[in-house]
């Protein structure tokens, strides 16, 4: 998900993705710990996912 994207969502609409994200990193983590994932730069472009969504969250409820 790029800035552009997030910015365009509403306030509900972006805490309720980053719960669902957050929880998605925690059972990617999980599931890497009893079977280690070929690709872990998913945990990255994750957490840049979140970061990006968090960061777009606080734009807008400082701007509000």
């Amino acid at each position: 998900m790029k800035a552009a994207e997030a910015r365009e969502m509403s306030v509900a609409d972006l805490r309720d993705r980053i719960k669902l994200e957050k929880r998605n990193l925690e059972t990617m983590k999980i599931n890497h710990a009893i079977s280690p994932l070929e690709d872990t730069s998913k945990f990255k472009k994750l957490r840049r996912q979140i970061a990006i969504m968090i960061t777009v969250l606080a734009e807008k409820e400082h701007k509000n």
